[in-house]
């Protein structure tokens, strides 16, 4: 076994990616995780304009090579939505890097380890120092923990992070609402904040006016919200909750709340929606229906496709006899603009397997949800 330390980050929009990354590190077999920091939120690095990040440090044992060890972690980045790019200063959804491997010094699909950068940048040697305080940083002689304490009196761009909010995807974007109002000189997003602002300016507004004054910071945090469905995945929201039963009758769950964003106009849709499988020798945790209904309505959508993507995830995570949704719901760009009808509703459905197969079984479904 060898040690390894690997920095992690990702930036502020995404940052329930990082704990769920290092959740997925510590679950993988071949690595046994010694040690995590803490959490810091740290200054961009590149472009002006950036999202402030979140960064961390993480001290392993692996049997592991480093190049194996680098796969493993560009397969977890993926699986979180990282795209690589040769922009290094890329948004970057989830970013996981080996920094200093025990005993080697090379480079590595064209990034050199140890990271030149490991004892200058903060966001990097403030974590790994707490991890790993006695790593030698090659022929300077120091420790990690000297470079750190030599440099923190200077790192004012990196503060610690209450963890506990954000210990779970979920904790992270389904925010309460202390999380999600403004603080005293609070930057969520600089960028979208901007881009908030210059739309007041646009509509002939005062941007600076008492009542508009943290407006784009409170859009930037609801967009976020209303949208963290991109950053969620199948595995994420399931996690784990499924279970071998014998169960082969049906399981509905229906009158589940759903609000969208109509990628036509960015004006909310919604209303409730209604599940039903026929179990083959599996059955899911019944909040799980519900979580993926939002992960899936908490993007740019239409009902249409909402619909058939909420099914065809049930299918694939259960792989079932059939599953059947039907959503209803009401649309603000047909309410309070366009044709302006405020009485109208949309019903959309998605069937498969046994309940197209069967018209007895489609009907059953169809008479419980409208019980």
């Amino acid at each position: 076994m060898t040690k390894a330390i690997i920095a992690a980050g990702s930036n502020i929009r995404q940052r329930h990616n990082l704990p769920s990354g290092l959740a997925t590190l510590a679950a993988h077999p071949a690595i046994g995780v010694v040690a995590t920091s803490t959490v810091y939120e740290t200054a961009p690095v590149g472009s002006v304009g950036q999202a402030l990040f979140h960064n961390a440090a993480v001290l392993i044992d692996t049997p592991l090579d480093p190049a194996s060890l680098r796969a493993v972690l560009r397969d977890i980045e993926a699986r979180h939505g990282r795209v690589r790019s040769a922009d290094r200063y890329a948004p970057r959804t989830l970013d996981l890097d080996v920094v200093a491997y025990e005993g080697f010094t090379g480079e590595i699909g064209g990034s050199p380890i140890p990271d030149p950068d490991l004892g200058v940048l903060p966001h990097l040697l403030v974590p790994a120092a707490e991890v790993a305080p006695g790593w030698g940083l090659g022929p300077q002689g120091r420790t990690l923990a000297q470079a750190a304490d030599a440099l923190r009196t200077d790192a004012k761009e990196i503060h610690p992070v209450n963890r506990e909010p954000r210990s779970t995807p979920q904790t992270a974007r389904y925010a309460t609402e202390a999380l999600m109002e403004p603080i005293d000189d609070e930057v969520y997003d600089a960028g979208e904040q901007a881009r908030v602002r210059q739309t007041l300016l646009y509509v002939g507004e005062d941007p600076d006016r008492e009542g508009l004054v943290r407006t784009p910071l409170r859009v930037a945090k609801a967009l976020d919200f209303l949208t963290s469905g991109y950053e969620m995945t199948l595995d994420d929201v399931v996690n784990n909750a499924i279970f071998e039963s014998d169960a082969d009758e049906m399981v509905v769950v229906k009158d589940i709340e759903f609000y969208s964003l109509c990628e036509h106009h960015m004006l909310p849709f919604f209303g409730r929606a209604a599940a039903g499988y026929l179990p083959r020798g599996k059955i899911i945790g019944l909040s799980k229906i519900a979580r993926i209904v939002d992960m899936f309505a908490r993007r740019l959508q239409v009902q249409e496709r909402l619909t058939n993507q909420i099914a065809d995830a049930i299918a694939q995570a259960l792989d079932p006899h059939g599953v059947a949704v039907v959503m209803e719901g009401s649309h603000f760009c047909m309410m309070m603009r366009g044709v302006q009808k405020q009485g109208s509703s949309m019903v959309t459905s998605a069937i498969r397997g046994g309940f197209r197969d069967n018209p007895r079984t489609r009907a059953e479904f169809f008479e419980l949800i409208n019980h």
